[in-house]
């Protein structure tokens, strides 16, 4: 009986350390660095984040230093996108002679013959893009249709989600200041 009872206190003894042993290389395991966590939160800077356009031409934010930036993410499915879309058209119709302003019009979907299809079929002949490389969630979290403008340091000035009527003399004015900063 004591042979069996120590035999017992054995296993459960061995399972024991085998367990909290296998579950402390685990937590070593697990463990994230700083250095991790800080490259994992790294958003791409202005000069990776990059755009191309129907021609297959690629600019980077970095590329457009200098001028205001008005940046629409959107879609071709999308109500909202479509219903802002003469109103963005307005607004750059008042802009697209001003060399301190540039409109990039993104296409989420990444089809750019899909959407200038959509474009041309509207007759809406704004300047069209699909992303290039990753888009940082400071820009782009999820929601579309999302206006970004940024200053002429490439900095965000203001990011819009939903849509919105872009026609409004405010929304040129805003803009407007931004040019003349």
């Amino acid at each position: 009986m004591r042979k069996r009872l120590k035999l017992g206190l054995v296993a459960v003894l061995s399972s024991f350390v085998f367990v909290y042993c296998g579950q402390a290389e685990n937590r070593a395991k697990t463990t994230t660095t700083k250095e991790e966590v800080s490259a994992a939160n790294v958003e791409p800077t202005q000069s990776v984040i990059s755009f191309k356009n129907e021609k297959g031409e690629v600019v980077t934010l970095d590329d457009l230093k200098g001028k205001a930036i008005f940046i629409n993410f959107w879609a071709t499915w999308c109500p909202p996108c479509i219903e802002e879309m003469p109103s963005i058209q307005t607004l750059y119709n008042k802009f697209k002679d001003n060399k301190d302003i540039v409109f990039l019009l993104v296409d989420v979907d990444n089809n750019i013959k899909s959407a200038s299809k959509f474009m041309n079929k509207r007759k809406l002949d704004m300047p069209l893009y699909v992303p290039n490389s990753e888009i940082p969630s400071s820009f782009l979290a999820g929601a579309i249709p999302t206006t970004v403008i940024l200053d002429k340091k490439g900095n965000i000035d203001v990011r819009l989600e939903g849509g919105r009527d872009y026609s409004t003399p405010a929304i040129a004015e805003a803009l407007q200041s931004l040019m003349d900063e």
